[in-house]
Parts: C-alpha cells; sequence; structure tokens
C-alpha cells in the first residue's frame, strides 16, 4: 500500500475586482436657522458604507455620502452647512460567491457644491467604487510517500522526486478597530472657542507591524480646526495638532516573523469643544476609530512530490495544476514632491492658514521587473486675503507625480496591495503671492506572484504488466537527447537514478546532449 503525506496550505485568491462609477446629484435647503449664503468657500465629502449584501454575483453596495460646506454669510462671517445624500449600487461581480470575502474602497473622484441662489445648493458627485471579492481556501499537497507491503507481496520500489518552492500562506485574514481618545487644549494666544466652523482630520505616517498575539499600530493623527473666537475678535481662528498615537491590538494567531498587508482608515471622526477648569472653551476633545484590514502571510519553503513511478508496480496518478503564491516584494517606497505656484486670484494673500491633500492614483503598469505608477497629489491651500468681504479663499493644485517600484519577477498576472498616502505637506508663501507646496508621496506596497505547481492528490498501486517489461529490453544503449533529465529516462525505461550512474561511471546526475549511456532495466521481484 501506498499512503501519501500531505500538507494543507492556506491561501487566499482574487476571484475579481469590479469598478463601476456612481453619480450623485441633489438640492439642499438652507435650513431657516441659517443665513443666508454669499459664497461657497470650502466643500468636503466622504462615504459612510453599509456592510456589503451579495446575492448571485452581484454585490449590493448602500451607504451615504456625508458633504459638509463652509460659507461667507450676506451679512459676513462664515458658517458651515452639512447634509447626507444616500445611494444604493448593485455591482455585478461574475464569480461572486456568498462565502468569498468581499470588501469595497472608494475614492471621491469629483465634489462640486455650487450655489443655485442664496437659499439653495447643488451638489454633484461622483464616486469611484472598487468592489474586490477574495476567496479563502485549503489547498493539500503531497510532500512525501509511505509503503506498506502487503502480505505476500513484494515490497514497492518507490522513486520520488520532489521540488522545492516559497510559498506565501495566508496565515491570519480579518478586520478590527482601533479608538483614539484625547484632549487638545488651545494655546494661550489663541482665544476661547465660540463656535467651531470646519474639522478636517487625516493619517500620516502610519506603520503596522505584527507581534505574537498582537498587531502594533503607530502613526500621527494630524488636526485641523477652524473656529469663531469668543470677544470682538470675529476673525478666523485655527488650530493645527499633530497627535502621535501607538498601541496594540490583540490579533490571536499573529505571530512577529509574518509579513503584513495592512490597509487602515478613519472610519469614525468627531471634535468637540469642552469648557477647561476656568470655565472656558479651551479644550478640544478628538474621538476617532480606525478600521484595520489585516493580511498576514507566512512564507513557508515547502516541499512537494512532483512525480513518482515504481520499478515493480504499475502506479496509477492522480495529478494536477495548483497555483501558490510568491512574495516578490515587500517595501514602502517614497516620492518627494516641489512645486511653486501662484494663488491669489486678484487678492493679496496675507497668510497661510492650512494644506491638506488626497491622494490619487491614475494607472500601475507592469514593465520589465519594475511596477510603474503615475497619478496626482491634489493639494488645497486655505488661505486669508486682505479682502474684508471675501477674507478666507481656498486654492486647489494638482501635483503629478511618477514612480517606477523595482520588482523582479513581477509579470502581468502578478497581484499587488498598495495602500498611498503622503507625509510632511507643507505650503510656505515664497513671496508676491506665491507658495511652495512640498510633500512626500508614500507608496506600501506588497508584490505577490502566483506560481503554477504540479502535485500529486492520490496514487494507488495496481499489479505490475509483466508482459510489457519482458517486451522491453534488458540492455540499451542511449543518447541523450536535449531536454533530457536523469530522472526522465530512469523513469522511461523502469530503473533507477543511482543505478544509471553506477553502471556509467558517473557521480554526476547532469546530463549534456550527445552523452552516451548504458541503461539495464530493473528485474521485478516474484
Amino acid at each position: 500500500m501506498l499512503e501519501l503525506v500531505k500538507q494543507n496550505i492556506h491561501m487566499n485568491r482574487w476571484k475579481n475586482r469590479v469598478e463601476t462609477q456612481v453619480t450623485l446629484d441633489d438640492d439642499f435647503i438652507v435650513p431657516d436657522t441659517m443665513s443666508d449664503i454669499a459664497e461657497v468657500i470650502l466643500d468636503a465629502g466622504e462615504l459612510q458604507l453599509e456592510p456589503v449584501k451579495v446575492q448571485n454575483e452581484k454585490a449590493l453596495v448602500r451607504g451615504k455620502l456625508d458633504f459638509h460646506v463652509l460659507y461667507r454669510k450676506e451679512e459676513g462671517g462664515l458658517q458651515t452647512l452639512g447634509g447626507l445624500i444616500p445611494f444604493e449600487e448593485n455591482v455585478n461581480v461574475p464569480g461572486l460567491e456568498d462565502k468569498n470575502y468581499v470588501s469595497v474602497s472608494w475614492q471621491l473622484e469629483d465634489l462640486n457644491v455650487e450655489m443655485i441662489n442664496s437659499r439653495k445648493l447643488s451638489v454633484k458627485a461622483i464616486i469611484m467604487l472598487e468592489v474586490k471579492a477574495e476567496e479563502l481556501f485549503d489547498t493539500e499537497a503531497a510532500e512525501d510517500v509511505r509503503s506498506t507491503p502487503a502480505e505476500g507481496k513484494a515490497a514497492p520500489n518507490i522513486e520520488i522526486l520532489k521540488h522545492r518552492v516559497d510559498v506565501a500562506a495566508i496565515a491570519l485574514r480579518r478586520k478590527d478597530t482601533y479608538r483614539l481618545k484625547d484632549v487638545i487644549t488651545l494655546t494661550g494666544n489663541k482665544p476661547a472657542i465660540d463656535r467651531i466652523l470646519w474639522t478636517e482630520m487625516r493619517l500620516s505616517g502610519v506603520s503596522t507591524r505584527p507581534l505574537d498575539g498582537q498587531i502594533h499600530l503607530e502613526g500621527s493623527l494630524m488636526i485641523f480646526m477652524a473656529y469663531e473666537g469668543e470677544g470682538e475678535n470675529t476673525t478666523l481662528q485655527w488650530m493645527e495638532e499633530s497627535l502621535p498615537f501607538s498601541g496594540e491590538i490583540e490579533m490571536q494567531g499573529a505571530v512577529e516573523e509574518m509579513i503584513p498587508a495592512i490597509s487602515v482608515r478613519l472610519v469614525h471622526k468627531d471634535l468637540e469643544e469642552k469648557p477647561d477648569y476656568d470655565g472656558e472653551m479651551r479644550e478640544v476633545e478628538v474621538d476617532v476609530v480606525m478600521e484595520l484590514d489585516v493580511r498576514l502571510y507566512e512564507e513557508r519553503e515547502l516541499e512537494f512530490l512532483n512525480d513518482i513511478y515504481s520499478t515493480n508496480y504499475e502506479l496509477k496518478i492522480d495529478a494536477d495544476e495548483a497555483l501558490f503564491d510568491k512574495i516578490l516584494m515587500k517595501n514602502t517606497g517614497k516620492c518627494k514632491l516641489a512645486q511653486k505656484v501662484p494663488i491669489s486670484g486678484g487678492r493679496r494673500v496675507l497668510q497661510v492658514c492650512h494644506s491638506t491633500g488626497t491622494v490619487k492614483l491614475d494607472d500601475t503598469s507592469v514593465e520589465e521587473d519594475t511596477l510603474v505608477l503615475d497619478g496626482v497629489l491634489e493639494v488645497r491651500v486655505l488661505y486669508l486675503t486682505d479682502d474684508d468681504r471675501e477674507p478666507v479663499q481656498v486654492h486647489t493644485e494638482l501635483l503629478p507625480f511618477h514612480y517606477e517600484a523595482e520588482v523582479p519577477g513581477i509579470q502581468k498576472d502578478s497581484i499587488w496591495y498598495l495602500e498611498p498616502g503622503f507625509e510632511q505637506l507643507t505650503a510656505v508663501m515664497t513671496g508676491g503671492d506665491n507658495v511652495e507646496i512640498k510633500a512626500v508621496v508614500s507608496l506600501d506596497l506588497l508584490v505577490l506572484q502566483p506560481v503554477k505547481q504540479n502535485v500529486i492528490r492520490t496514487v494507488e498501486l495496481e499489479p505490475l504488466d509483466t508482459k510489457r517489461v519482458q517486451q522491453m529490453p534488458g540492455i540499451v544503449g542511449y543518447l541523450v537527447q536535449e531536454g533530457d533529465t536523469l530522472w526522465d529516462i530512469a523513469k522511461r525505461f523502469r530503473t533507477t537514478g543511482n543505478t544509471i550512474l553506477e553502471m556509467n561511471g558517473k557521480t554526476s546526475g547532469i546530463l549534456t546532449p550527445g552523452d552516451s549511456l548504458i541503461l539495464m532495466k530493473e528485474i521485478p521481484e516474484a
């Protein structure tokens, strides 16, 4: 009898990725409690997504666009208006099954908020949704064989060929959250808060790594808040703060040596003014929740049973191709950007208040041993002007970037996980209403290469076809052909590689086309 010794390998595979564009268009009436609109200054939007529902190769994506607008009032001063636009999109994903792991990422391609009149706004948005269907499965592959002689029969003489493969097995696939709460106190030169007008929060310099039973997370939360100060000073006030964080999330099954592909995004953001010990509104409570989409890979060097034959039995073999992943690269690339731009728009710039950005990838392509990335960093600069009627303005600038990541062995069918971000964004006045924008785009990249490998699923012993063996010559001369291996020749002539080497006085199994060999078949035991 023959018994295969098998290994079980956990794998994940992208079944499909589908992109779809959603267009939203709605009008909003300014509530009676709010002032008339003279000019829209700032707008921003984020998506709130519900859990995806899967049915009949379709993914039902529901959510809301949460938008906010900062506008100048007709009587002077600033005010903020917000609203929600619900949407529902049925995305066709061929091959999608209920058991698949489905994730949705989004990018706000365009948000355009315009005045219809002083009491009505037109809100238009273009959203790019990417639905990814991922299959988690186990693959069995034989790594060895055990033979047990049956009573009254000869023990099988088994020859095996093994093949080594570096495999990236999926060790852990999970989602979890990390909450950050803190309090920021205004500096002494800032007036107390009368009313918060605008807030922005984003992550910067985030890094993650697995520990034993945990995921370590660290980075900075970049906070910007514009507000009206208490007292007679009604000019725009603002606060910028970088809040560092570091902590661990319990993650059963995580091991320090595993290779991470972890994305982190903000799913909840809240800023609320609080009184200090003196009762003045000089404190800001920060409450954010980050969602971690965790993939941990384990690199394993495996030996697979690639082929098998017997010199004294026939073997019935069931073999097929299996697909495994190999890690080609895990790295974070940096792309420095710098550009001087005029931003006045006819008004003299007094001071830059704040700058923020969004990384948008336009194209990814594979060239020889290189992954080529092209995109833009969309930067918005908030600044003060010398015009009392329009004291606050915004300038938007697109900074293109091009990055080539060297990935030896990358191919068209390679799989990559890419997390773009940016760091060290600054906008500094250089004189004459010109601003120099500098930033570093970060590209966290993991590249996997699917590798096809012949694996043996089952093998059965069958009686030897003695008539066919007897018809084979007992000894033969053979001239090595192009592509021949010692294994192939031994299997074809029902002998062993060691027998061939011994008979021909060779110590190496390396054969050269044109070599002359003497081959003798093994004589099966009765």
